[in-house]
């Protein structure tokens, strides 16, 4: 009997790339999907999630941008959280917000009312300034104004203080002084306020009237202090030449614009107020309160 001979196998020596192909394949995909990731969109991602919770019952997620105008960007119903309870069987509950009015105007009769109480006081502290000072004012060298709000007093800078000097005179002191005697129990905020001609000065001190109408304004705040007046009831200010009241072309126009002011403010108005209403002027020695 003849004997068979067993074949050999052969070996296949390709063998290795299927699986080299499948692990490349698998390789691609890992990273288009990072890369994918990597590179989502923030905006539509939200969109989509949004969209997705919304159609679920859910309230959105996201924090709405503020817009400008009235346009609705992705529809009115998207624009506008839900209140809804999600989750809670029955019909859907809405909660109600009430957002107090900070802006309530006043009873009619009671800021009439307010607007008299302001002006009493205003005019009682004029009142008394007319009397401490009434032969400054006599001179026409002190002038009480009074507005609906306020209460100004003028007064002219050469009884103050010396030409292109912050340095206050005795009678600068003394003039102060007794202002202050009247002002330091009233709660009024006082802001003081400077002035000069449109000389123009420059020297070691100064280096323009803005400098030197702001130090005299500082000088006068200061003996008001120490007259008792309290600090945080005052400001002040410095104007130079810009805030001129008469023609700086002759020397008694220049004399009056060479001045300071005190504004008495009414209580319920802060020291930095700067509005003021168009004032009604007491002269020849004569108060004239109230508004007109």
């Amino acid at each position: 009997m003849a004997r068979r001979h067993a074949h050999e196998e052969h070996v296949n020596h390709e063998a290795w790339a299927i699986p080299y192909g499948d692990l490349i394949t698998l390789l691609l995909a890992f990273f288009v999907v990072m890369y994918a990731i990597s590179s989502v969109n923030e905006g539509k991602y939200r969109v989509v999630a949004d969209s997705l919770n919304a159609a679920f019952g859910g309230a959105p997620r996201t924090v709405v941008p503020v817009q400008l105008g009235t346009q609705q960007l992705r529809g009115s119903s998207f624009d506008r959280p839900s209140l809804r309870t999600s989750g809670a069987a029955g019909p859907a509950r809405t909660a109600i917000v009430h957002v107090p009015d900070l802006h309530q105007p006043l009873d009619p009769a009671a800021a009439q009312a307010q607007r008299e109480r302001t002006a009493r006081q205003l005019q009682s502290i004029g009142t008394r300034i007319q009397h401490a000072l009434a032969g400054l004012v006599d001179q026409n060298l002190v002038r009480v104004r009074q507005g609906t709000d306020y209460l100004e007093i003028e007064i002219q800078s050469d009884i103050l203080f010396h030409s292109g000097s912050d340095a206050p005179s005795a009678l600068a002191v003394d003039t102060v002084r007794r202002l202050g005697a009247v002002l330091r129990t009233e709660p009024n905020a006082i802001r003081v306020e400077g002035y000069t001609d449109d000389q123009p000065i420059r020297t070691a001190m100064f280096r323009s009237n803005w400098e030197l109408s702001a130090a005299r304004a500082a000088s006068v705040l200061h003996e008001l202090v120490g007259s008792g007046v309290a600090p945080t009831r005052l400001s002040m200010t410095g104007f130079g030449e810009f805030q001129p009241v008469a023609d700086n072309a002759t020397e008694e126009g220049r004399n009056a614009n060479r001045r300071v002011m005190l504004v008495i403010l009414a209580p319920q108005v802060g020291p930095d107020a700067v509005a003021r209403a168009t004032p009604v002027v007491a002269t020849g020695g004569e108060y004239r309160g109230g508004t007109g």
